[in-house]
């Protein structure tokens, strides 16, 4: 395939080398007529492992070249990638003019191009960027995106010093977009390789690289809190997370990895708490894991301000266990839910059919005997009954019975705080909100 590439920097050099090793024809296009002359002379624009030998070993091969005359490139190639720079402002926000440049440049191009382009987005961009970029270059050009050409997002996610071995051995490979035509062509580029290739919608594929990277971030301050308090105690920090990780099936696995409600129960709470008490005796400073708990108040607050818009309605709470399969109600954040809409006057009934008041025991009884003394007003032990009479129904757990029960009915609205597995058949015949989906 031809292939220009647009910005010689670190993703462009090494995608321009690791696109040509694989056959493509690659143009690079850059405004710096000093990076140009290095690709044009087989030599790399940047201090990378390898990638020196793959440029002059292309560049001999005739594979590539580079040119600061994009409008001779984009008549020349099919595909365009965008791989310039996206620099953040003090304040944090990216600087978009020279991905919105290259927009206008292509735009004008394709006014006289007749054939169907593709442009792949490689540059790390907020969600709804290829979006913007595609209206520029309509206005630019005249022409209809995802008709008579398409702007796809494309996340690398290469490391520096070992960019090349990422770009071969990738984890996935991932194209955003709506045009089948245009992510089928992209995926193309990549059939050699190992990883699986994911195609999604565009703002869902943008969106990767900020997540990826902040949960990078997110792992390296966790250790080093976890770091600071173990070495505070005498503890080796490198043993106790070289234990961590061994545990694949919570530590180092998909699971806790599901947006949805609060957290809660008996150990969680209790146990985050006792580290940060131990931290702040130890004078060890543990920002992220004293903010840990916050978010998850966040997260209950937001349901609260979700069915704040069905107040004067009738509400159901299905689920007031922290998780399915038991009566502890301790630290459960649908028991804190059911707290403050009954505090604002919300008209509230409760099923659980694990939860029997005569059974509850010790500290579970008098946890909630503290904060709904009144439950068993609440209580109703017909499911069908309660989701008859109610006008929402907010599901606080994945009891077996709610995920069979809610698959069936119609018409209803429904607040889902844990993802239902059949949530979109559920979506399909009833009101539904998602907490954050």
């Amino acid at each position: 395939m031809n292939i220009s590439i647009f910005g010689l920097g670190y993703v462009g050099c090494v995608s321009l080398g690791c696109l040509s090793k694989n056959g493509h024809t690659v143009i690079g296009v850059d405004v710096s007529q000093d990076k140009v002359d290095q690709i044009n002379n087989g030599q790399a624009t940047i201090v990378e492992k390898d990638i020196d030998e793959i440029i002059a070993e292309q560049h001999k091969a005739g594979r590539i070249s580079a040119t600061t005359d994009f409008k001779a490139a984009i008549f020349q190639t099919e595909v365009s990638i965008v791989a310039v720079g996206t620099p953040s402002s003090a304040k944090g926000h990216l600087n978009l003019d020279y991905i919105f440049n290259v927009a206008r440049n292509i735009g004008e191009v394709l006014k006289e191009k007749e054939a169907f382009h593709v442009v792949a987005l490689r540059s790390t961009v907020l969600p709804g960027t290829c979006e913007k970029f595609a209206h520029i270059i309509e206005d630019a050009s005249g022409k209809k995106s995802n008709v008579d050409f398409a702007v796809v997002d494309n996340p690398e996610f290469l490391r520096e010093g070992t960019a090349v071995e990422d770009y071969y051995n990738p984890p996935l490979t991932l194209i955003g977009g709506e045009s089948e035509k245009a992510t089928s062509l992209i995926s193309s580029l990549y059939e050699q390789l190992p990883a699986e290739v994911i195609v999604t919608d565009t703002k869902t594929a943008e969106i990767m690289k900020y997540v990826n990277n902040t949960f990078h971030a997110l792992k390296i301050s966790f250790a080093n809190e976890v770091g600071n308090i173990s070495s505070a105690l005498g503890i080796d920090s490198h043993k106790v997370m070289e234990i961590f990780c061994k545990d694949k099936q919570l530590n180092i696995s998909p699971y806790y990895f599901k947006p949805g409600f609060a957290y809660g129960g008996s150990c969680l709470p209790k146990d985050l708490k006792g580290l940060q008490t131990l931290a702040h005796d130890l004078y060890v400073k543990v920002p992220l894991i004293e903010s840990i708990d916050q978010t998850n108040v966040i997260q209950i607050q937001r349901a609260v301000s979700l069915l704040s818009k069905f107040f004067g309605k009738r509400i159901a709470i299905l689920g007031l266990s922290f998780k399915a399969g038991t009566d502890d109600l301790r630290n459960s954040p649908s028991v804190e839910l059911v707290e403050t809409l009954i505090g604002k006057g919300f008209d509230i009934s409760i099923y659980d059919s694990n939860i029997q008041i005569a059974k509850l025991t010790g500290k579970n009884k008098d946890y909630i005997e503290s904060r709904i003394p009144h439950l068993s007003k609440l209580l109703v032990d017909n499911l069908d009954y309660v989701i008859e009479k109610s006008d929402v129904l907010v599901v606080c757990n994945k009891e077996k019975e709610f995920i069979q029960k809610l698959s069936a009915i119609k018409g209803k609205t429904i607040v889902d705080l844990v993802r239902l597995p059949a949530h979109n058949e559920v979506k399909a015949e009833n009101t539904y909100h998602g907490i954050n989906w």
